[in-house]
């Protein structure tokens, strides 16, 4: 988005999006489709003309009549030490709302170590709040990577597929405790979790995919499939907007755009819904 195109979005809700490839859609998982969506509607702070999740997001805005500037700055395969460290003054800005998207799974070099995702979770929602007081902080929990559970290399090898999304939560849970300045966590992983347990997602892409499933995983079983990064979206879009994902319908542009048929597109809204409906029940 030029800086012309942006002024004419007074008035709008300022959002940006700080993460890695879970947040832009990584080509080498199959999804350049979601990388390169719709880059000419958000502004990519890196100049990398990347669309990504935040573009979906804006489009899912954009057909419920809400009215959201979108702003992304990421870089693959980092947590948000590197952003804090490396991007400080390209990210810190007057935003009224911040999605923060870390490492997959935790620490690099300690998967399920949440020590650093709370640091710096809780220094860049410090130095969001300095350039807005009024800023809203969520934090982006995503989703179980099939390569850890299933390889025997993997740190959650032998458990079950959901149990790497429910550490990984569990670790922004912690970030956010230890933050009154971070508003609350959003469910991503949790809700590939729910479409694993409804049937409408395979937990096990290296046996094949079952009959009427989808595969959430891209085929590097890390990333996400546009269906991974559609659900991601989803659940994000109820959750900063307050909006039911069902309102998008069955014919959603969005899910045509990136080629996912009416049926699979309203079962994974259903799931999205009931993901958020769950976590306000449990508040």
């Amino acid at each position: 988005m030029t800086l012309a195109a942006a002024s004419l979005s007074a008035g709008a809700t300022s959002i940006l999006f700080v993460g890695n490839s879970y947040t832009y859609g990584d080509p080498a998982g199959a999804a350049p489709i979601v990388k390169g969506y719709r880059p000419d509607t958000v502004t990519d702070l890196n100049g990398s003309s990347i669309g990504g999740v935040p573009a979906l997001f804006k489009a899912m805005t954009v057909a419920a009549g809400l009215h959201y500037d979108v702003s992304l700055e990421t870089v693959p395969g980092v947590g948000l030490d590197h952003h804090y460290r490396d991007k400080f003054g390209t990210i810190v800005k007057p935003f009224d709302v911040v999605l923060l998207q870390s490492y997959s799974t935790l620490d690099a070099g300690k998967p399920g170590n949440a020590a650093t995702l709370v640091k710096y979770a809780c220094l860049l929602a410090e130095a969001f709040h300095r350039a807005n007081p009024n800023v809203d902080v969520r934090l982006t929990a995503t989703w179980s990577r099939a390569d850890q559970a299933y390889v025997k290399q993997g740190p959650w090898y032998g458990k079950p597929i959901g149990q790497m999304a429910l550490d990984v939560r569990r670790g922004y849970n912690e970030a956010r405790a230890a933050s009154p300045l971070i508003r609350s966590v959003i469910p991503v992983g949790e809700a590939w979790n729910r479409a694993f347990a409804a049937g409408v997602a395979d937990i096990n892409p290296y046996d094949g995919i079952g009959p009427k499933q989808i595969n959430l995983w891209a085929p590097d079983a890390y990333h996400a499939s546009v269906y991974g990064y559609y659900l991601e979206a989803l659940t994000i879009f109820g959750n900063v907007t307050g909006r039911d994902p069902r309102v998008l319908g069955a014919a959603d542009g969005v899910a045509h755009d990136i080629g996912i048929d009416a049926a699979t597109a309203s079962a994974l809204q259903e799931i999205a819904a009931q993901q958020l409906d769950a976590e306000q029940a449990a508040r």
